[in-house]
């Protein structure tokens, strides 16, 4: 099995090296839950490839994730902004809710057709502080609830359950989605949208305002997080819904099959590696070895 893993990095170091010459920047792969939990080993391993002699400008996170907290998102940004002046994201697969939020403080996120982003949908620990439950989905149901109260609709179970309701975390859950939707707007516009100069549509040519990019960002932000809109947590949201209607700019590296290729073969060597250890969350960058 040594051998084997022997071969399985050999293929992703030379993965590495192509990529890294073809995005111009350092590569780091990171596959699991965006969480305060892995925040200390991010942060050594990010500060490790930033040390480095030859480290180049920017920084490419290969993300995997289903999603996680949108403080530990913060932090995690805090930390690549900290260390590289400019920051990607690619999404060989998926990256969901909370990993949706990291990939707007990005400079560039490229995906290809297979790619999914997902509603910013932040998990937040249950009431019993025993497991994770997306915010948004909790606050449509009391939503929905209330709304067939005011009909006169409501059932008796249906009034007791909503009885039951702990004030407190309904404003915790709230102020997670308003965070959310706050990170969004101001990363797009600080990151995303620096180099949004002048209008490629509507108005062609003309001057992008800073009170157009914020504009543009708010209505991103609400759309990703209107659950009613997506319907589920877990909506893969692919790369023409992102262009079409969401109206995000992402780079689309299957228009390069040379990139593609590198893409999928250090994606999808390191990602076959964590799923046979069967590892909740896996870090790895050659400049950090």
């Amino acid at each position: 099995m040594a051998v084997y893993d022997d071969i399985i990095f050999s293929v992703a170091k030379e993965a590495d090296k192509h990529l890294a010459e073809k995005l111009q920047a350092d590569v780091l792969y990171y596959n699991g839950p965006v969480s305060m939990q892995c925040f200390s080993w991010f942060r050594e391993t990010v500060e490790k490839m930033a040390s480095c002699a030859d480290k180049k400008a920017g920084i490419a996170v290969f993300l995997t994730t289903g999603g996680g907290q949108a403080e530990a998102a913060e932090k995690f940004v805090d930390i690549l902004r900290h260390n590289y002046g400019e920051v990607y994201f690619v999404v060989p697969v998926a990256a969901m809710s909370a990993g949706t939020i990291l990939c707007m403080a990005g400079d560039k996120i490229y995906m290809d057709y297979s790619s999914s982003l997902g509603p910013i949908d932040p998990q937040i620990p249950d009431k019993e502080g025993k497991r994770y439950i997306p915010a948004l989905g909790y606050l449509a149901k009391i939503d929905e609830l209330i709304a067939k109260a005011n009909k006169g609709n409501l059932t008796a179970p249906e009034f007791q359950w909503l009885l039951q309701q702990d004030l407190g975390f309904l404003s915790f859950c709230e102020e997670g989605r308003a965070l959310a939707v706050d990170l969004l707007k101001k990363w797009l516009v600080k990151y995303k949208f620096k180099n949004w100069v002048c209008h490629r549509t509507h108005n062609k040519g003309e001057a992008v305002s800073e009170a157009e990019k914020k504009n543009r960002a708010e209505e991103i932000a609400t759309l990703l997080s209107d659950h009613a809109h997506w319907h589920s947590h877990g909506r893969m949201i692919g790369l023409d819904i992102l262009r079409g209607e969401c109206c995000l700019e992402i780079d689309d590296y299957g228009a390069d099959k040379e990139l593609q290729g590198y893409i999928r073969r250090y994606n999808d060597t390191l990602s076959d590696y964590v799923a046979r250890m069967q590892a909740p969350a896996f870090i790895y960058a050659v400049k950090a070895a």
